[in-house]
């Protein structure tokens, strides 16, 4: 499935969310690089097999096998750190925030692109997973290695795009 047969299968009532991949798609502020992680990660984030199918396929051309796994491990690894950074977080007790996480996060140090767009793409799944900490971690990565406000909200409307799309995609396969 294509990027376009994916805006052709999200049905009527949530054609916003078909124009706004279209819009996002054509997003100009951020690296080509950038952008094509974004929803690649982003897809991988929303877990949805027919999103991840469309995006993987239409970033075929447009990324590095490199820049490929990268994004996905990118996925990956939120897809830990985001839980256990939420929950602790969320849980009252300020304990847990002080222990170590001891979990093996060795892709972040060494992602095989540069280190800004894989925190680029590690913010947009951690707004597709609510992690408030990530997001403020990762932000102040990307913002301190020169990325502009607007370049960080592109990659989040990337991240909320695509979550809606494959939200909207489960809803119809149910």
């Amino acid at each position: 499935m294509s990027l376009d047969a994916l805006r052709d299968a999200i049905p009527d009532y949530a054609k916003d969310i078909r124009l706004n991949l279209g819009s996002v798609a054509a997003e100009t502020i951020l690296s080509d690089q950038q952008k094509y992680g974004a929803f690649l990660a982003s897809a991988h984030g929303a877990r949805n097999g027919a999103v991840i199918k469309a995006i993987d396929h239409w970033t075929d051309d447009k990324l590095s096998p490199e820049a490929k796994s990268a994004a996905k491990a990118a996925a990956a690894i939120m897809a830990m750190n985001n839980v256990y950074y939420r929950a602790t977080h969320l849980m009252s007790a300020e304990d847990y925030r002080k222990m170590p996480a001891k979990l093996r996060m060795n892709v972040i140090a060494s992602p095989g692109v540069e280190k800004v767009d894989f925190e680029l793409w590690a913010l947009a799944v951690s707004a597709i997973n609510g992690c408030g900490m990530c997001l403020d971690s990762h932000e102040k990565v990307v913002r301190k290695a020169g990325l502009t406000p607007e370049q960080v909200q592109a990659a989040l409307r990337i991240a909320a795009v695509v979550s809606a799309a494959a939200a909207v995609m489960d809803a119809e396969a149910a």
